[in-house]
């Protein structure tokens, strides 16, 4: 399995709206994304030393990800969430304007000003 999907520690729901926690530990870089409808992002990059775990906030996307000869697609929408492993190449085609949280193991961009992103 390349897309490991996981949920979020906890979510609450009342009259006033819904509260989720997406993690409580683990990370130690957050980025928010939004994307237009019709937009890629990604171009089949992977991370050689962190994981990225990415909370659908709103909106839809198709993940493709690709890892030696195995290739996975799977669609997400509002309230799911999911993680790259390290080194598996992954795609993001937005099926509906979206907003991400993206939560990563090991920040990307390092102190000597190299970054953890390696493309084709």
């Amino acid at each position: 399995m390349l897309i490991k999907v996981i949920k979020p520690d906890f979510v609450f729901e009342d009259e006033r709206g819904c509260l989720a926690q997406l993690v409580h530990g683990g990370y130690k870089q957050i980025n928010s994304v939004f994307t237009k409808k019709g937009a890629v992002r990604g171009n089949f990059h992977y991370h050689a030393e962190t994981e990225e775990a990415f909370y659908v906030a709103g909106g839809k996307i198709k993940v493709t990800a690709v890892f030696e000869s195995e290739k996975e697609e799977k669609e997400f929408s509002s309230g799911d969430m999911f993680l790259i492993p390290k080194n598996v190449k992954h795609c993001f085609d937005f099926i509906e304007d979206t907003f991400l949280v993206v939560l990563y193991t090991e920040p990307v961009e390092k102190d000597d000003g190299s970054k953890d992103i390696i493309g084709d």
